[in-house]
């Protein structure tokens, strides 16, 4: 089997859905930066503190991925297969589960604040600050949620342009009311971390109106509409949403358990790690931001090419998306060594937080081509193939098995520097690219989801 594929249509269908996704996430990537450099002029704490509780908020933010990626992978076969009915019912069953989940979380994030964050640190003055954020951010988790849910939805039926359009309304509102809030301008009070909170939640207001409101009141191409939501379950979907997209939930949400795990480790290693990780995860999200594209797209393009029965074209995909990933992920180390001195030195931090940021970054420039292959692979290929629940074992074996024992040993047992507690942190990179070729060239990933139509014409659904 060759590497690459020969059409020029595969290449340009890639690019329609890859390059909204990757201006989308340069904008996020914008905001990122605006609200850590903006928060960065008031010292450490204010930085540590809403970095620790946005691993919160990142647990929420990584269950709505895993939900509106396992729910992608019916809606993106649904769509190769011709079929809007089944596409609207895994739309119902995917909103509901959203907005359940989504009060559980701000109901917590609201009344529980400090103790949530005295998970991930002990220090005082870094949970004091951090629970102030929280508490206000916690109106943002059902904004927040059914937005992301929906984007991605809408990504499998080819509208990805809507996402960057959001997102780009989202940069201003919040570069805005950061400057407004934060500091007090325009005769706003200096809320200094709150403001940062509270520019946030009126940013994610901001987003879902839009998306929600072209969901229901504009599009066409799905013609999904309120209605809908409270029609009654169909068991065949709903079998089907258990079978296919809840192992993807639980994945991403014991992959976010675990790395919350390895924030709990860091923000016990003191304040300057925790500063130093958040000043490197801009970067590393910048130089991930065309694998990201990727990873969506292989996903989108897979469900599409299974859910029309071409399995042959699926296997040639996914073979050149993996090429394709280890060049991005090549060009990605690259790019953070020769941005690691730029980005370092911008920020207002101590020396000690600069020599440990330096190190962090040069360890993430090894490991880039690992990450970029395994992202493109369970978040992309053999996801969209309807692998679902290999992809379960694989997301949270080598996490829970390696990259947390191994990184609190280094940490708190061998008293390794912190560069070298990173590395075992992430060492799951290695080992999830690696287990994951094996299975694309296996050909076992390929898995179609059964339709309404389907199951109308067997007079049975999936066992």
């Amino acid at each position: 089997m060759q590497i690459f594929v020969k059409d020029k249509r595969f290449y340009r269908q890639a690019l329609l859905i890859a390059l909204p996704v990757v201006a989308q996430q340069t904008i996020n990537m914008g905001v990122n930066l605006m609200d850590t450099v903006m928060l960065g002029a008031l010292g450490e704490v204010p930085i540590s503190g809403s970095s620790l509780a946005n691993q919160f908020f990142f647990i929420f933010n990584v269950l709505c991925l895993g939900m509106g990626g396992g729910a992608a992978v019916m809606t993106g076969q649904y769509w190769g297969a011709e079929d809007k009915q089944s596409i609207h019912k895994a739309i119902t069953i995917m909103l509901r589960i959203c907005i359940a989940m989504a009060l559980v979380f701000s109901s917590l994030a609201f009344l529980f604040p400090k103790q949530i964050l005295a998970i991930y640190t002990n220090e005082p003055a870094v949970i004091e600050s951090g629970a102030r954020y929280l508490k206000i951010l916690s109106v943002a988790f059902l904004f927040h949620g059914v937005n992301l849910t929906t984007i991605i939805i809408l990504r499998t039926v080819g509208l990805a342009k809507l996402g960057f359009y959001t997102s780009c309304m989202s940069f201003v509102v919040n570069v805005a009311g950061n400057w407004i809030f934060i500091f007090g301008n325009l005769g706003a009070p200096r809320l200094e971390i709150a403001g940062a909170a509270l520019a946030t939640v009126i940013a994610r207001i901001a987003e879902f109106a839009i998306t929600v409101g072209f969901l229901l009141f504009v599009d066409e191409r799905i013609g999904y509409r309120w209605k809908r939501f409270l029609a009654k379950t169909d068991p065949v979907i709903l079998r089907e949403f258990m079978y296919t997209a809840v192992p993807v939930i639980i994945s991403d949400g014991l992959l976010t358990l675990g790395n919350n795990g390895l924030a709990m480790i860091m923000g016990r290693m003191g304040r300057e790690m925790v500063a130093a990780h958040t000043i490197t995860n801009v970067t590393v999200h910048l130089s991930m931001l065309f694998n990201m594209g990727l990873a969506s797209t292989s996903s989108v393009m897979t469900a599409n090419t299974v859910g029309r029965g071409d399995y042959d074209d699926a296997m040639q995909q996914g073979v050149t998306f993996l090429a394709l990933s280890a060049m991005i992920g090549v060009l990605g180390g690259v790019l953070v060594n020769i941005l690691k001195p730029f980005v370092v030195n911008f920020y207002n931090v101590t020396p000690e937080t600069k020599a440990i940021a330096t190190q962090l970054m040069t360890v993430i420039a090894f490991l880039m081509v690992f990450q970029a292959v395994q992202s493109v692979m369970t978040k992309g290929v053999l996801r969209g193939g309807g692998d679902t629940r290999f992809l379960m074992v694989a997301d949270v074996l080598f996490l829970w098995i390696l990259s947390v024992p191994l990184g609190y040993l280094s940490a708190f047992v061998w008293n390794m520097p912190p560069y070298m507690v990173y590395f075992f942190l992430r060492i799951d990179f290695i080992a999830k690219s690696i287990w994951c070729v094996f299975r694309l060239r296996s050909g076992k990933w390929i898995k179609k989801v059964q339709s309404l139509d389907e199951a109308a014409s067997t007079g049975s659904a999936r066992a």
